[in-house]
């Protein structure tokens, strides 16, 4: 497998979030969407806010990267925001 195949195998955009429940909705490469649970344990890391236990720090739009196992990921992390792929100068 390649270094491109690898980072879009693993790259999936935040269609959904559920505070209450604690999931996450993503759709990653094969254009599926699949339900993430989380825990308090759940990490969100980005570069604009650090490193947060809170789900609410995710826009649907936002690519992120997942760590842990399938479906129960220990730690989300924000590759590019949603306003970034928006003014991306490739649009």
């Amino acid at each position: 497998m390649s270094l491109t195949d690898s980072i879009q195998q693993t790259r999936h955009i935040v269609v959904a979030i559920d505070l209450t429940a604690k999931t996450v909705r993503v759709r990653g490469e094969a254009e599926a969407c699949t339900d993430l649970s989380c825990s308090e344990q759940t990490l969100v890391v980005s570069d604009d806010g650090g490193t947060r236990a809170d789900l609410s720090a995710l826009n649907a739009g936002d690519i992120v990267k997942l760590e842990g196992p399938p479906g129960q990921p220990r730690r989300i992390v924000v590759v590019r925001r949603v306003w970034d792929e928006l003014s991306s100068p490739e649009w």
